[in-house]
């Protein structure tokens, strides 16, 4: 099952251009002027870049970026990601390139770095796959032959030895899928071992070099290893960066090379990563640490004598002591405390709005620099003045601006430091992995020679790890010695360990509970199960929600309004008391109606937060994603969210989706007198060189008639033929024998007696395959052929039913088997019969209808179904989560993922919505608040640090609301279901 899900991995292209559907700016070319796609035949050649945006705080600064670069031509998209400081661009290198790109961005006022990238965009990717039946170089040849054969195949090897092929091939013309395939047809079982580049990349750091020639000595050592392609030298930081064969050589060999070149003066380790989304996260929050610190350090002292010492007698007397004319010493210390607040610990503001405001958009830097700089110069003014005047009684606003960079710079590190929490399910899978493992050294013959710790990223392919109870796995691989019990809760989800023996596949960072296991490595570094799922779900995070296009949209016009807004408040509340519009009494003591009506626009000004609109989605769906991957349900993104939470019609797949999808003989009736065991052996020898599920059902329940041998030898099968969709023909023995249905039968005009018809009916009611099969044009019995239901598939069905999602089964099993396992489950549509594409034609015809469409299906012959459906499920992937055709991969086989990938989404969305509503809300009453609209009535005013302390709230509270989701729970209906996982020996 894992093996052909994986195969899926090549047959749908990546989905990058799905992340935002529609171009937010239309107007801008996507083709230098005057050029078409036509003529220059670019839409082949996409190209993706993936940049580190620093620099970015709100959504109007992702929306800047974004504007910036789709200007440029050759820009397919662009996608700006303010919560993971990344932007991913989609563009013609016809016409631009990513340099260009990277220096737009900077242009726009922000730090960018391109981020180097392993993608699978080359024109040729390598494929490992197992061959399993080799025996002889007669084999190896055949299969090598109908590889080469394969048009898009570059170049195929395959080694008898180790049974492995190694097939370099064009991704535009072929796919795994097709590979595996073709090796099927020759006779043999192929499973795919790994995908992805022939290369791998490492950094080294060798310690001891004093001198150029040092380096160049390293350097020439190193190109005498085989395998080993480029070598670049960084001779500042003494790193050196390798591009090598996997296959071939490793890290471990480069650090012997190394250290044996200088004598033991050289000492090599893998270089320290260095820069990432994590560390990039901690030294934000250590920069809005420590500003918030300093500007207390001058704010406190400010607000004291401002707002206490003012009403302490004697402490009173002395601040109001008159320096120059009217100018007091309390004024002079609040100017200068508050001006190290307002133009140092407040710089970041002021860059943050030149550099919008340069590109011509605003964001939230620009509200609170109007805000405070509005402040801080008016009470300028007023010490002035009152310093050149002997009867002006100044009155400043220092603790304003103070206190209001202060309550926002706290406001900011509360919310950077929620938003680290938003993509803790990233972190979490990324420390899975061991730092050491134990290292096998092994002599011809298979028995353990050495052991040594090594550090895990030091494990090469083919190695053979020792894994102790208690120790997790440092790589995948599967089991070449030993027995034990894994838990693989932490990469499936799934709660019970699961029993490993030889042969077995292990899975990286898994926990081995009980024995001792020894596993050869396949798969290591960015090819591992685990690297592909943070990769998916970082992947998955980049992608907006079409919802999120609301906010966007908003963004654009929200901080020009707010300034218009504040600025109108301002105006009318200054002209009111001019012109005495209201009563002087309503004007505080200290103030004049000037000073009254500047603190009602600088609190519009402030109040006002662009930043909980743009955080409402993304942090939303960094946590319902993350969530849904510890649970082993992988949501490709935004998109699929949405859309899965509006589902309200779900297609099932049977075989493998309903069903275990592991078919087994349950019964056999013979119409002839004839011993069991050569009538299993003929039809063994004939159903052996079939790849087709059910005939590998019969070959096994032939071994267990002889038992005696391990890989028992079937009589030769001559003139073998297998006819799609209804069984196989062949010689065996001089006799003629036919193993279908009833069609294949009624084809070759075989009589079918009416015990036979009567056994096949009884099968089929009794939700079992009926197989006939006839010797010399004789039917000599019937097979029954069942593929167990699911645990709890009933149980499923009803909760959907109860969730108000219709079910539907599309098989392509015959309608009597079809029906019967419907009426079993409680399925009430039954479509049987169907052929791949005819499962995607019933999806369009539901769609018609306007239903939302789910397609739950094991991905092996499902893809069309569920790149056709709103939203596709892959159930049962397992480690292989590379597949495109689903929008989410449901990783165990558990058919209650269904109901929890659909309620999880649900969840999701509506706590977006509940975001929207406090973010909207918040601006739509924390305006006219601040504007003072309840000041007529109640006498209420907002000050202006209050307002401030507000607006930094809002942020924060919207993205605590979103990591709420962490504490998901699955419906409380399936708890009490008994659904486990599911293991056929």
């Amino acid at each position: 099952m894992a093996t052909k899900f994986l195969a899926l991995a090549c047959i749908r292209k990546e989905s990058y251009g799905d992340l935002s559907p529609r171009p937010r700016y239309p107007s801008m070319p996507k083709y230098p002027k005057g050029v078409s796609a036509q003529e220059t035949n670019v839409e082949g050649s996409e190209a993706k870049a993936v940049f580190c945006v620093l620099g970015m705080t709100c959504a109007a600064c992702a929306g800047s970026v974004e504007k910036a670069v789709k200007r440029l031509p050759g820009i397919r998209e662009a996608v700006v990601d303010v919560l993971n400081n990344k932007a991913q661009v989609l563009f013609y290198p016809s016409f631009v390139n990513e340099e260009t790109i990277r220096e737009t961005i900077e242009d726009a006022g922000f730090e960018a770095t391109l981020i180097q990238e392993e993608t699978s965009d080359k024109s040729t990717q390598v494929c490992r796959i197992r061959i399993n039946g080799m025996t002889c170089t007669s084999c190896s040849s055949t299969v090598e032959q109908a590889l080469q054969a394969i048009p898009g195949v570059q170049k195929a090897q395959v080694a008898l030895a180790t049974e492995e092929a190694e097939v370099h091939y064009d991704p535009k013309i072929l796919g795994c899928n097709q590979i595996l395939e073709a090796i099927n047809d020759t006779g043999f079982e192929a499973v795919l071992l790994s995908t992805g580049e022939d290369m791998g990349k490492i950094g080294l750091k060798v310690d001891g070099v004093r001198t150029h020639n040092s380096m160049r000595m390293i350097e020439k050592s190193l190109q005498a290893l085989p395998g080993v392609q480029s070598i670049d030298i960084d001779s500042e930081v003494n790193k050196i960066s390798l591009s090598y064969k996997p296959d071939v050589t490793g890290p471990r060999n480069f650090i012997k090379v190394i250290e044996s070149t200088g004598t033991g003066r050289f000492k090599a380790m893998i270089f320290p990563e260095g820069g990432g989304r994590e560390s990039h996260r901690k030294e934000e929050i250590k920069q809005y640490y420590r500003s918030f610190l300093w500007s207390l350090v001058f704010t406190v002292p400010v607000f004291l004598i401002a707002m206490i010492f003012m009403y302490i007698p004697g402490i009173k007397d002395a601040l109001d002591t008159k320096l120059v004319n009217m100018l007091s010493i309390g004024a002079i210390l609040r100017w200068v405390l508050s001006t190290p607040v307002q133009f140092i610990v407040g710089r970041r503001f002021y860059t943050g709005s030149y550099k919008a405001l340069r590109h011509g958009s605003a964001n939230m830097d620009v509200l609170i620099a109007l805000g405070t700089n509005a402040a801080y110069f008016y009470s300028v003014y007023s010490v002035l003045r009152a310093a050149s005047s002997t009867d002006f009684e100044s009155t400043d606003f220092f603790e304003t601006s103070s206190m209001l960079i202060s309550f926002i710079l706290l406001g900011k590190y509360l919310e950077v430091l929620a938003k680290g929490k938003t993509s803790d399910a990233i972190a979490k899978l990324m420390n899975l992995t061991p730092g050491t493992a134990i290292l096998l050294t092994l002599d011809d013959e298979g028995n353990v020679i050495s052991e040594e710790e090594i550090d895990s990223r030091l494990i090469q392919r083919n190695d053979v790890i020792k894994i102790v109870p208690g120790a997790k796995a440092a790589s995948d691989g599967f089991v070449i010695w030993g027995q034990s019990h894994v838990n693989e809760s932490m990469i499936t989800g799934e709660a019970r360990p699961v029993a490993k023996r030889k042969g077995d596949t292990v899975i990286g960072g898994t926990v081995n509970e009980n024995g001792v296991l020894h596993i050869k490595a396949t798969r290591v570094g960015s090819e591992s199960a685990l690297s592909q799922i943070v990769r998916l779900v970082e992947s998955a995070q980049m992608a907006k929600a079409p919802v999120q296009k609301f906010a966007d949209r908003i963004s654009k016009y929200f901080v020009p309004l707010v300034i218009i807004l504040s600025i109108s408040t301002w105006l009318a509340w200054f002209l009111a008391g001019k012109f005495h519009g209201y009563p002087d009494s309503w004007i505080p003591k200290s103030m004049d109606s000037f000073q009254l009506a500047l603190q009602f626009g600088i609190s519009v000004m402030v109040i006002a937060c662009p930043c909980a609109l743009g955080l409402a989605t993304p942090t939303a769906v960094m946590v319902g994603t993350g969530v849904g991957a510890s649970q082993g349900i992988l949501i490709k993104g935004g998109q699929a969210l949405e859309s899965a939470h509006k589902v309200n019609c779900l297609v099932f797949d049977k075989t493998g989706t309903l069903t275990i999808g592991k078919p087994v003989v349950v019964n056999t009736r013979l119409l002839k007198n004839m011993v069991l065991r050569d009538f299993y052996e003929l039809i063994a020898a004939a159903e052996v060189n079939s790849e087709h599920p059910l005939a590998k059902a019969i070959v096994e329940y032939a071994k267990k008639f002889r038992e005696d041998e391990e890989n028992p030898m079937w009589p030769e099968a001559q003139d073998f033929q297998s006819i799609t969709g209804h069984g196989v023909k062949a010689i065996v023995r001089n006799k003629e024998v036919i193993v279908g249905n009833k069609s294949l039968m009624l084809e070759h005009n075989i009589p079918i007696s009416i015990d036979a018809e009567e056994m096949l009916a009884e099968t089929e009611g009794m939700a079992q395959t009926g197989i006939l099969v006839s010797i010399d044009r004789e039917v000599t019995g019937v097979l029954a052929i069942s593929d167990p239901l699911k645990p709890g598939a009933h149980e499923v069905i009803s909760i959907l039913k109860s969730m108000k999602v219709r079910s539907i089964m599309v098989t392509g099993d015959n309608s009597g088997t079809a029906n019967s396992i419907a009426k079993e489950v409680g399925i009430e549509t039954v479509i049987a019969e169907a052929k791949p594409e005819q499962k995607a034609e019933k999806v369009k015809e539901l769609q018609a209808a306007g239903y939302i469409v789910a397609m739950v299906g094991d991905g092996i012959n499902d893809s069309p179904a569920l790149v056709a459906a709103d939203v596709g499920m892959a159930i049962g992937a397992g480690t292989d989560i590379a597949i495109e055709a689903a929008d989410i991969v449901l990783m165990k086989s558990n058919l209650e993922d269904v109901i929890t990938a659909i309620d999880l989404s649900r969840k999701t969305f509506s706590r977006i919505r509940l975001n929207y509503i406090w973010a909207l809300g918040y601006n739509l009453l924390g305006i006219p608040i601040a504007g003072g609209v309840l000041f007529p009535g109640t006498g209420f005013r907002l000050p202006p640090w209050i307002a401030g302390a507000a607006m930094a709230a809002s942020s924060v509270s919207v993205v605590v609301c979103s990591l709420l989701l962490k504490n998901y729970r699955r419906p409380k209906m399936l708890e009490h279901l008994d659904i486990g996982g599911i293991k056929i020996e």
